[in-house]
């Protein structure tokens, strides 16, 4: 398919080739590895797909963009973003995470379904539209890196780059229900002090026991709830390092705690809240992410209504909080896959993330003309 172009030129969308095209390119993508910071096969690969679709691109370290044929700079952007970078694989993997290949309908490879899925499924979307004249909206497609470790050189980078974005689309797996808010995410090094000594002797101040201390307040400790919303702040203690040798008490504890969170509390809040409660010494890794929310009347959120799509609130972190926009998290796939040993994403959720995407922006480009999307948007943003 490779020299095959995808450009629809306002025809009926032809989903076979659309679809067969993303799998093609995925495919391409598993078996090119692209952990975080090392994604540079992948962007080449991502960059030659859309020049062979007749696609003029940008490019800033591993991130690729670009934007549709009759760009407007007089009209709003809506940015379409995954990310084409993965985590590393799991030593459980059964099979080769580089070696994709399909059975009983699922394709399996590292990265298939968080999120390659929806990465070449928002990209077919783009190439459908790609020559579309007199679209209300502008279309931005970028394929960045970096997601999985927030990283400096990823979405991040880009956005001052871009044009006009005033809205956003985020691939990630959703089973392709719309994410209309999702938690922040805070990371915290924290280091227990105590004195090394002999293990045999009644020497020392054993830091093992000092961090156990704080890791249960971790693990215990609740933020307020208001009303009926679900637990606004989720701590969880994901690493744990000490110890030289089996017969000294070690000097030192280092853990790691992931942190949640909702719009209810700030980072700076919560990071107060733990001082007081911990004596751990905290770091705050750099790159925390904020909450993100999209109001339900949004045009992006009702055009999605009008397809049958329902919304909810994601407890994982994306992208996303890298935005000053409003953004829809929403693609092909399940969240539970990802990062597990294995991993997958059904052929027939690629094909229905392309018909789901152009229906849906079929609504969105169709209620709303150039101006009308303009006054739509004012309205929506001065409410």
């Amino acid at each position: 398919m490779n020299s095959q172009s995808l450009d629809q030129s306002g025809r009926e969308p032809d989903f076979n080739t659309l679809s067969e095209a993303s799998i093609g390119l995925l495919k391409k993508l598993i078996a090119s590895p692209s952990f975080s910071g090392e994604e540079n096969d992948t962007a080449e690969l991502i960059e030659s797909f859309l020049h062979q679709n007749g696609v003029f691109t940008f490019r800033k370290r591993n991130n690729i963009w670009c934007y549709n044929k009759y760009f407007d700079p007089s009209k709003p952007t809506l940015l379409l973003n995954s990310h084409h970078d993965t985590v590393r694989p799991t030593k459980s993997y059964q099979f080769n995470p580089f070696l994709p290949f399909i059975q009983e309908g699922k394709l399996y490879g590292l990265g298939s379904n968080d999120a390659g899925g929806g990465l070449v499924a928002l990209i077919a979307t783009f190439l459908h539209f790609y020559t579309f004249e007199n679209l209300p909206y502008n279309l931005c497609l970028a394929a960045t890196a970096e997601e999985e470790t927030s990283g400096e050189y990823g979405l991040k980078s880009v956005l001052p780059e871009l044009q006009n974005i005033a809205f956003a689309i985020i691939a990630e797996p959703t089973q392709m229900e719309m994410a209309v808010a999702e938690k922040g995410s805070m990371v915290l090094d924290c280091t227990s002090f105590g004195k090394a000594g002999h293990a045999a002797r009644e020497e020392g101040d054993n830091a093992i026991y000092k961090a156990l201390l704080d890791i249960q307040w971790f693990s215990e400790f609740l933020f307020p709830i208001e009303g009926d919303l679900l637990n606004p702040v989720k701590m969880t203690v994901t690493e744990v390092h000490a110890g030289l040798q089996h017969n000294i008490v070690p000097a030192e504890c280092d853990f790691t705690v992931d942190i949640r969170f909702t719009h209810g509390w700030t980072w700076r809040e919560i990071l107060t809240t733990v001082q007081n409660h911990t004596t751990c010494q905290i770091k705050v890794r750099p790159n925390v992410m904020k909450p993100s929310f999209i109001d339900g009347y949004h045009p992006l959120v009702m055009a999605g209504k009008e397809i049958g799509k329902t919304t909810y609130c994601s407890p994982t972190s994306s992208d996303q909080g890298w935005l000053e926009v409003p953004s829809l998290k929403m693609g092909p796939g399940d969240s539970a896959r990802s990062h597990m040993a294995d991993e997958y994403i059904y052929v027939e959720e690629i094909r229905t993330g392309i018909e789901d995407y152009i229906c849906m922006l079929e609504k969105l480009f169709g209620q709303h003309g150039k101006q009308k999307a303009l006054v739509m948007l004012d309205n929506y943003y001065n409410c």
